[in-house]
């Protein structure tokens, strides 16, 4: 098990070659059967409307805004359908945290859903956005989570989580939830059987320090709970955002491979390490998967929030599975809960 020592050290260290080794061993190690997986899915932003104002998003717009939005339900249902079409599995569907929407909105909409696409998997809501709905429905954070898993929510991303050291979140989202409630929301979603993903957005200001704090308190988390079915690193898009105007120096590719590498090292007990090509192209990614990733993460049908804070990237299904093969990997369409059962 890496110590953070360790991962100082190698945050430190000029030898990227030798650690992306060290993380590619381990990678074989947790997954001999030399697959790399993708999924097709598509996010769905149903609301823009935020009270946050986080200064690293370029998505949101103000309560009552001209441009603010909830999409209609046959909107939503219009957009899935699409998805299915093309051989989609899931949707990931987050919003900005609006406090319009109770328990009873999420209630209705996943439960017609459901109703009109039983096999697609919901893949929903952020932390920050999970707890406005429990406080505005006047419910625990359990109840708020058990009733969204009857109605039809599947899983839940692990959006929210930026950096999880509170002085970095007052810095570039001073309204978001703490990192502690991030926790929380995490472990009793893990505590009904819902498993979630765990993120990190890093490049945004941060210290190497709270970077390794931040893999730590998820590693803990894991240990306890075992719910998180992957870890997903991707670096601060800093065009049209506040924060952007400060932090001047995008975190480069030779950033995203160390944080990847020492990241899959850290977490041995998280399975799955996606590496990304929306913020870092199909290049980058593709080395990724020599860096300890073994998922590329989606053709992404539709992708609002990371794209409008300067992200331009685009691939196919076709692109995906090259990628993977020319990396000397068996290209595997995955569902949501990483199974890779399709034939293809």
């Amino acid at each position: 098990m890496m110590t953070n020592r360790q991962a100082r050290d190698w945050f430190e260290s000029d030898d990227l070659i030798g650690l992306g080794m060290e993380a590619h061993a381990l990678r074989e190690r947790l997954h001999p059967e030399g697959i790399a997986s993708y999924i097709i899915d598509r996010n769905i932003n149903h609301t823009n409307e935020c009270t946050e104002y986080c200064s690293f998003c370029a998505f949101y717009r103000p309560m009552g805004h001209s441009e603010g939005y909830v999409l209609p339900f046959e909107t939503i249902a219009e957009k899935i359908q699409e998805t299915v079409d093309v051989g989609g599995t899931g949707v990931l569907m987050q919003g900005g945290v609006n406090p319009n929407l109770d328990i009873g909105y999420f209630e209705d909409l996943f439960s017609r859903l459901k109703l009109r696409f039983p096999d697609v998997q919901l893949h929903c809501l952020s932390a920050p956005e999970i707890l406005t709905i429990a406080e505005v429905s006047g419910l625990s954070l359990r109840d708020t989570l058990a009733r969204l898993q009857d109605s039809g929510m599947d899983s839940m991303p692990g959006a929210g989580a930026e950096i999880l050291d509170n002085d970095v979140r007052r810095r570039i989202a001073r309204l978001k939830c703490t990192a502690e409630e991030w926790v929380e929301v995490h472990r009793t979603a893990h505590s009904i059987g819902m498993r979630t993903t765990s993120t990190m957005m890093f490049g945004c200001g941060e210290s190497v320090e709270h970077r390794i704090a931040h893999l730590d308190t998820l590693r803990r988390l894991q240990d306890e709970t075992g719910g998180f079915t992957a870890f997903i690193p991707w670096p601060f898009q800093p065009e049209n955002t506040a924060l952007g105007r400060k932090v001047r120096e995008e975190a480069t590719a030779c950033e995203f491979l160390r944080t990847l590498a020492i990241s899959r090292l850290y977490l041995h007990n998280i399975l799955n390490v996606q590496t990304s090509w929306v913020t870092q192209g199909l290049k980058v990614c593709q080395l990724g998967l020599r860096f300890g990733g073994n998922d590329v993460g989606s053709v992404m049908l539709e992708e609002n929030v990371v794209r409008q804070a300067g992200a331009s990237h685009t691939a196919t299904e076709e692109d995906l599975r090259r990628m993977i093969r020319e990396a000397g990997f068996i290209p595997k369409q995955r569902d949501t809960l990483y199974r890779t059962y399709y034939i293809n």
